[in-house]
């Protein structure tokens, strides 16, 4: 028993040396020797076989090596306590000598950065930017619009309708009504925001973004209709943009036209214009009676124009975007280019 324990011992001090200063290697001999099954557990439970006037010397003498491993296991789980806590302390220490760390700059989405250029211009030429909600009711988004009950763009498969007669807006226009409800005219506005309806394809999204613009003052003619925008795109594409009014029919509008630019991009024809040198823009025209009545303004003696772009086509033209879809794609290495 004697030899048995003495060699117990050795093995137990061999192992603590190899676990140099490591607490899960100390907790490892630990258990080994000193666990309910380990090895010193297993030489007390062997006392019971012996003749029955060697079992008290005998258990004395484990007890009392049990006594001894624990001490000199104490000593070693401290230590090894000390040397992970200098450890830890050494790892986050800061080396002030060291340059320091750089991040990624972000990029402005250009999204963003065409909505600011525009606001830019348009605050510069005296109109204010004004906002609104993005879930709506139907009078602010069709019925003070002139828009009819039957019009498509009532239909569930073009609008987001959610319970309790709203609706996610399909267009910035129901900024106008609002501006025209709290302002009294003169009014010079533009509404950018986010819009919605149900597409999604290569150049749709069911999320998009819109600028329009509303202008209501005294003797407002399609002179100034056409002016402004003269003025507003030749100063975002940096040079003199010819344009061009073709007729079109909104229920807002009256008469009605879609603007064509002249294209920035080439003389005789390219993929952005597809040949034809024009680019079709927006839709304008002059502001419908019927909408400035429901804007609680007097027809008879205010007249004004409208008109409203998507800012996700305008985007697309402007850094040669094939994919509307790369606009909500989130990829770093898309907005970095654009940017």
């Amino acid at each position: 028993m004697q030899d048995r324990l003495e060699a117990l011992e050795r093995a137990f001090r061999d192992a603590l040396r190899e676990a140099a200063d490591v607490p899960a290697a100390v907790e490892a001999v630990r258990v080994r020797f000193l666990g309910k099954k380990g090895e010193l557990t297993a030489l007390l439970k062997s006392v019971g076989a012996l003749q029955a006037a060697l079992r008290p010397a005998a258990g004395a003498a484990i007890n009392a090596a049990r006594d001894r491993l624990e001490a000199a296991l104490g000593e070693a789980a401290g230590s090894a306590r000390s040397a992970a806590e200098t450890a830890s302390v050494d790892a986050s220490m800061i080396d002030v000598s060291l340059p320091p760390r750089t991040f990624p700059h972000g990029a402005i989405h250009p999204v963003t950065a065409t909505r600011r250029d525009l606001e830019a211009i348009f605050r510069s030429m005296g109109f204010t930017v004004e906002i609104g909600p993005e879930v709506e009711d139907d009078r602010h988004n069709f019925e003070a619009l002139n828009i009819p009950k039957d019009h498509p763009a009532r239909d569930a498969t073009d609008t987001f309708y959610l319970p309790g007669g709203l609706l996610l807006r399909t267009h910035t226009s129901p900024v106008q009504i609002r501006t025209m409800e709290a302002l009294a005219p003169p009014i010079r506005m533009i509404c950018p925001g986010r819009v919605y309806r149900k597409d999604l394809d290569a150049t749709h999204l069911p999320m998009f973004h819109q600028l329009e613009a509303l202008v209501v003052d005294e003797g407002i003619s399609l002179a100034d209709l056409k002016g402004t925008c003269a003025a507003v795109w030749s100063r975002f594409f940096g040079a003199s943009v010819a344009i061009r009014l073709r007729p079109g029919y909104f229920p807002f509008v009256e008469p009605g036209f879609e603007l064509d630019a002249r294209c920035p991009f080439c003389a005789t024809g390219c993929s952005v214009c597809k040949q034809s040198t024009w680019i079709e823009l927006l839709p304008c025209g002059m502001v419908h009676p019927n909408v400035l009545k429901a804007g609680g303004v007097d027809p008879e003696v205010w007249t004004g124009f409208a008109f409203g772009l998507g800012l996700s086509r305008l985007v697309m033209l402007r850094y040669g975007i094939d994919d509307v879809r790369l606009l909500l794609s989130g990829d770093v290495r898309f907005l970095e280019r654009s940017a």
